[in-house]
């Protein structure tokens, strides 16, 4: 249950989001299994970059992931270990021992205030930060009594790299649609030595996010070239020896439950202790050989735009080109283009080099081109103001660390909620006259 990646962390999102969690826990929710033979509920509050603007606790804005965690756990905690089911979390974008080590104190006290026994409280933590990478084990064992393993994942990981070192030439990354993928060299180390850090020590090591959408019909050739698609990557990380990883598409989710019976056997892979890897800080810090294409740079700036745009209609993801498009995904688009900026990248397709004017240049087409998609006024200058924020994260001279961090302090996407909870109750007011 997502209040991070793929959610916008409007308050009405946030508070209808836990009362969901609330409401399918206490078996609230018509048609739902009770909580007891329903899928294991697994939550993910927001990722310590985020604040929550509407609490304020000793004078400060309360952080995100207390906020979501101390709600989540004082409704839920109790009923989802009485049942079996919990309480499970996923904690993103944690980058250090010390972070994880923060998590774990916060997980004793919460056990000790609500009544719970110690160590009921599992978390998994994604480590998408390339220097969460070197302190993989360190991680693990400040969680040792909370731990549910480690999980990696792609885009935001690659992002990380521009955010800590994308100021060295020798750290430019190329385009992302043409040449990053699990297979290259510092990707697959990464997946490497999480299965081997994390078998060595009995945890489980997930992979990471199938985006495509399966087409609905089956019987055309589209389904079929991109359900292999989806089942050779996957294979390529059940090979290296994971015991599972996360599908959008609920359709997705047969065939790949099929992959793992087929390729693996029995519940995990926990005896592939992948004692043939022997990882570098190298092997983790070589960059893939590559340039930029204008196809990547016009889908770099499309994912950036179409995101900041969803953010301001309220909405966390969005659909384009068959995928599902989140934070992750806007996080690595608007990194790439910044970094392509600053060191002058040049196209492969005709040797232009990408300058802030190219840039600027590309969003205005972007934006004529969707222009017909706008159905209204509002519609149109919500998507003249998307363009707009995306250049000005693009164009800044020192990169900004989290695209969703600028996005929830800045003044336009804050008085964009107003706007929305004004109509919300409005549209409330006349209902209720109806």
């Amino acid at each position: 249950v997502d209040f991070d990646d793929g959610n916008c962390p409007t308050f009405h999102n946030q508070i209808k989001g836990i009362h969901n969690v609330i409401l399918a826990v206490n078996n609230r929710l018509p048609g739902v299994p009770h909580i007891s033979q329903a899928p294991v509920l697994m939550l993910r509050p927001r990722a310590w970059n985020m604040v929550e603007h509407n609490m304020m606790v000793e004078g400060k804005e309360a952080p995100g992931p207390l906020f979501d965690f101390g709600l989540l756990m004082y409704h839920c905690g109790r009923t989802l270990l009485k049942h079996q089911s919990g309480p499970f979390l996923y904690l993103s974008k944690v980058e250090s021992l010390m972070e994880a080590r923060l998590w774990n104190n916060i997980f004793v006290w919460t056990q000790q205030k609500l009544g719970l026994p110690l160590g009921c409280i599992k978390a998994t933590v994604l480590i998408e930060n390339v220097l969460a990478t070197f302190e993989m084990e360190e991680i693990l064992y400040e969680l040792r009594e909370h731990s549910a393993g480690l999980n990696c994942g792609i885009w935001d990981y690659s992002a990380s790299f521009v955010n800590k070192f994308g100021h060295r030439q020798d750290f430019l990354l190329p385009d992302r649609s043409k040449y990053v993928n699990m297979e290259k060299r510092f990707l697959r180390s990464y997946m490497d030595l999480l299965v081997q850090t994390c078998h060595r020590r009995g945890a489980l090591a997930t992979g990471g996010m199938a985006a495509p959408l399966l087409p609905q019909s089956q019987q055309t050739d589209s389904y079929s070239r991109v359900l292999a698609s989806v089942e050779r990557l996957k294979l390529l990380e059940i090979n290296a020896g994971v015991d599972g990883f996360m599908v959008y598409d609920m359709n997705l989710i047969k065939p790949m439950q099929e992959l793992f019976e087929l390729h693996t056997e029995g519940d995990n892979q926990l005896h592939q202790v992948r004692d043939d890897v022997s990882v570098t800080p190298q092997d983790l810090l070589s960059m893939p050989s590559g340039g930029v294409t204008l196809y990547g740079l016009k889908y770099n700036i499309a994912v950036g735009v179409l995101f900041i745009n969803a953010w301001l209609s309220g909405k966390g993801h969005f659909f384009y080109r068959g995928q599902v498009e989140d934070s992750a995904t806007a996080e690595i688009s608007r990194s790439q283009v910044w970094q392509w900026i600053r060191h002058q990248a040049r196209l492969e397709d005709d040797g232009r080099v990408v300058s802030r004017q190219l840039v600027t240049e590309l969003t205005k087409e972007l934006r004529t081109d969707l222009s017909p998609l706008c159905h209204s006024e509002r519609t149109k200058q919500k998507m003249h103001t998307a363009t707009d924020m995306f250049l000005e994260v693009v164009l800044k001279r020192h990169f900004p660390e989290f695209i969703t961090s600028y996005l929830n302090m800045d003044h336009t996407f804050l008085s964009s909620q107003s706007t929305r909870e004004e109509e919300t109750v409005e549209a409330g007011r006349q209902r209720a006259k109806l």
